[in-house]
């Protein structure tokens, strides 16, 4: 039996709901935080998570509550489950609550705008002195809270944060591996947003499965070559957090990225298909993100500028699809050495 702690998880979606769910079932003290005062008491009081996950009932264990000082004081690790736009903020919040020895752990998929910084960046920024983590991978919170059988990744440079998480989040239904490529794993996460945006847009448009064989895997070269190029190793992408996380938002509606692009492919205007969802499509933002980046690096990603063309600068559809088909010859595989 491993060590019982305490741990909050910051952020009432339903990822942060769901590993809440895990921790508080594996018998540790659990404290899922939200902002709006009212969702927390409600939740606490129906033991659900009316808006993100309905009909999935909570631990009995596990503690709802508005209150960040109180929760996150006493904690040894903390997740912080927001949205990239608001991450930054609710670092600085919590950096006076924290103890030297707590970890932080972000499971948010997203890059900060403008700066180009990764999740993990901004708590190295904003926490300096602390362990701190990245979990991310294939992982839809609806099968999570389901009970089925899910693989996440741990990346840190520090063992005890990777050995931590994987003791408290482990459970006959959830199983976190280690990787130690903290910027590769984070970036996958990022990245196969974009690619789901496209793959919802082509299933929509009729595309047949060798279109979406093709798209999956010159979507996961493309975020190869970027990963290099910033850094990170590429082989990272053959992982859960790379190719197991582009795989599952690329081919399934429970996707938000997939939705939008499916949504996207019936004709619908961006600005409307985003207000109808309800929740963040990281996807969109990430897009302009590494659109800047990649050109500013002379990095090839030409699905991503394909995409740019579509949504923002009103290219028709077809006409970016022909282009990608006729474009310049490449090599089907990279990193051979030939």
């Amino acid at each position: 039996m491993s060590e019982k702690i305490t741990v909050t998880v910051l952020g009432g979606g339903s990822f942060g709901t769901a590993i809440a769910n895990i921790i508080a079932a594996n018998g540790h003290r659990t404290f899922l935080w939200m902002r709006d005062a009212e969702a927390a008491v409600e939740c606490q009081q129906k033991r659900e998570n009316s808006r993100y996950l309905p009909g999935y009932p909570l631990v009995p264990a596990l503690e709802i509550t508005a209150d960040l000082a109180s929760s996150v004081a006493v904690s040894d690790l903390v997740f912080v489950s927001i949205p990239s736009h608001s991450f930054r903020a609710v670092a600085r919040e919590i950096k006076p609550l924290l103890q030297p020895h707590t970890i932080v752990v972000s499971t948010a998929k997203g890059i900060e705008p403008d700066s180009f910084t990764l999740m993990s960046q901004v708590l190295e920024q904003e926490l300096p002195g602390q362990p701190i983590g990245v979990l991310s991978g294939p992982n839809f919170a609806k099968e999570i809270v389901r009970q089925l059988q899910t693989g996440s990744v741990i990346s840190s440079e520090d063992e005890k944060v990777i050995r931590r998480v994987q003791e408290t989040l482990r459970s006959e239904t959830f199983r976190v591996y280690a990787n130690r490529d903290r910027y590769g794993v984070e970036l996958g996460g990022a990245l196969k947003n974009i690619y789901a945006i496209i793959c919802g847009m082509a299933a929509a448009l009729g595309a047949g499965h060798n279109t979406q064989a093709m798209l999956l895997t010159r979507s996961l070269a493309e975020m190869g070559r970027f990963a290099k190029v910033m850094g990170a190793n590429p082989m990272t992408f053959l992982g859960l957090a790379g190719v197991g996380d582009l795989i599952l938002t690329c081919t399934s509606d429970l996707s938000r990225n997939y939705r939008v692009g499916y949504a996207l492919g019936q004709g619908q205007p961006l600005e409307q298909v985003v207000e109808g969802l309800g929740q963040v499509a990281e996807g969109v933002n990430t897009l302009r993100q590494v659109k800047q980046k990649a050109d500013d690096l002379g990095v090839y990603m030409p699905l991503v500028s394909g995409l740019y063309a579509v949504l923002f600068e009103h290219k028709k559809i077809t006409d970016v699809a022909r282009g990608l088909m006729l474009g310049e010859h490449s090599s089907d595989v990279e990193y051979l050495g030939y």
